[in-house]
């Protein structure tokens, strides 16, 4: 069974932060998976250039290890490469045999690139994946929220992923603004003022625009 995008979806497409995430049915090492299936919670998909690569392996082994601290945020991993399904399952031995650890998260094949070109993680005269690391945080409505590409050289923080992922549940729940280094716990900024009284009226020059969540400007 070749990948599909359910509808129809023009090639490299150009993807941005508030779309909705293209669906599409595949085949994965766990099974048939279409995207949809999980609307409702987080999902964090992403491409790896190749399996039996070097970066691939080791972010493999440290998002194995992470699972459950995404399962508890209520967030999926999907994984995605040109690989055949077979090569998959080759390399997941190999990472359980060598480094004594399970991938159980779905790794789909897309031998076609038919949902890497819906996706816009490659060109339409591309003939692989194999030079970006992208990587999309799906939200519960199938939104995209988040976007990231790494080149095939570095490969991906799993701590960032993490952090990322906190910071767009927390703006949802409260409300406001994820500073920089922001982790959770940390308080959030509120939205500047668009009021000119309040501006004026400040305590100071920055407090009606830089503020904690909470925070007045008098």
């Amino acid at each position: 069974m070749n990948a599909s995008i359910d509808p129809p979806h023009p090639q490299a497409a150009g993807l941005r932060i508030g779309d909705t995430a293209p669906n599409f049915e595949a085949r994965s090492t766990v099974g048939p998976v279409r995207l949809s299936d999980f609307r409702g919670n987080w999902l964090i998909l992403f491409s790896h250039p190749a399996d039996f690569t070097p970066v691939c392996t080791t972010e493999f082994i440290e998002l194995a290890k992470a699972a459950s601290e995404f399962d508890m945020r209520d967030c999926a991993l999907m994984a995605l490469s040109v690989d055949s399904l077979f090569a998959h399952f080759a390399w997941l031995r190999m990472i359980r045999d060598r480094f004594d650890i399970e991938v159980r998260f779905p790794i789909v094949e897309d031998p076609t690139l038919v949902i890497g070109r819906a996706f816009g993680m490659v060109a339409p005269g591309d003939n692989d994946s194999a030079t970006v690391r992208s990587t999309y945080f799906i939200d519960p409505s199938g939104t995209i929220r988040a976007m990231t590409c790494y080149p095939a050289n570095v490969g991906r923080s799993t701590s960032e992923m993490l952090r990322t992922l906190d910071a767009l549940q927390a703006i949802d729940a409260d409300g406001g603004l994820a500073p920089a280094n922001w982790g959770p716990g940390e308080k959030l900024l509120r939205a500047p003022t668009v009021d000119l009284d309040e501006v004026y009226s400040a305590k100071d020059e920055t407090s009606w625009f830089l503020r904690e969540k909470g925070a007045k400007t008098k």
